[in-house]
């Protein structure tokens, strides 16, 4: 399995690093992940600009790479519990997994997604929300192959 995990978070806060690299680590002993942050001049300037401009910019952005399995993450998307969270990597081989920006998808680029899940009601930081998203994937994986961590 390979995992891809898109944010365009800004990459000057690096406080929740070490605790990102433990859980690529555990990670890795049951599936390949990667972390690409996509953060650029356009994104920040879009931002500035308004939700329309932003959520054209993260499409824009994030759109060469809905390749495979797309699970976009969105406020607006279907929550679940972490056995549900597990069976969305069942018998997928490429994942990529879309962290929204701060003004979310535009409705056209969360259509191209196979699945669009929330992590929470709530609105966190992309590095907050990059760390909880790395535990489930950990734990849904622990789940899938029957690992203790998950109990």
């Amino acid at each position: 399995m390979y995992i891809k995990v898109f944010s365009i978070e800004k990459t000057t806060d690096n406080s929740l690093e070490c605790m990102l690299k433990e859980y690529k680590k555990m990670i890795s002993r049951f599936s390949v992940i990667e972390d690409l942050v996509l953060f650029n001049k356009q994104i920040a300037k879009a931002q500035t600009t308004g939700m329309q401009a932003a959520q054209e910019a993260y499409a824009k952005v994030y759109e060469p790479h809905v390749k495979g399995f797309n699970i976009a993450l969105d406020v607006a998307g279907l929550q679940m519990d972490s056995f549900a969270f597990s069976k969305l990597m069942e018998d997928a081989v490429n994942i990529n997994f879309f962290i929204g920006g701060a003004y979310g998808f535009n409705k056209e680029f969360l259509q191209k997604a196979d699945k669009v899940i929330s992590l929470s009601y709530l609105t966190y930081a992309h590095k907050i929300a990059k760390l909880v998203l790395y535990e489930q994937i950990y734990r849904g994986l622990c789940i899938k192959e029957n690992h203790p961590y998950h109990k």
